[in-house]
């Protein structure tokens, strides 16, 4: 079972940022679609961003603007970066490397 792992969550006031990191095996990192989907309870899980197999960035409403997801493939990494964070974008983040699932991280925005 290919394993995920993810790292980043927190709590963190309106308006400020976090990175969020997800690495994965390299024999699955360089050949997938990959990305990252957000969920609350009692809702579907729902895409904030992905990168292409042909590496283009795609990103949710709620992303645009606001967070960049990006490669590391020397690390076989991906990273979202989220910035002017609100409180609506409180949830459970998950990466997906092809269709390997990360174990999610909790990110709280809150004053």
């Amino acid at each position: 079972q290919v394993q995920l792992v993810e790292s980043g969550g927190g709590l963190v006031q309106p308006g400020g940022s976090l990175r969020l990191s997800c690495s994965a095996p390299g024999s699955i990192f360089s050949n997938n679609a990959m990305g990252w989907y957000r969920q609350t309870p009692g809702k579907q899980r729902d895409l904030v961003a992905g990168i292409t197999v042909d590496g283009r960035p795609v990103y949710g409403d709620s992303a645009k603007g606001r967070f960049t997801i990006f490669r590391d493939d020397a690390e076989n990494t991906m990273y979202l970066q989220m910035n002017s964070l609100k409180p609506e974008d409180t949830a459970v983040y998950y990466c997906i490397v092809g269709d390997a699932w990360g174990q999610g991280t909790l990110v709280t925005i809150s004053s």
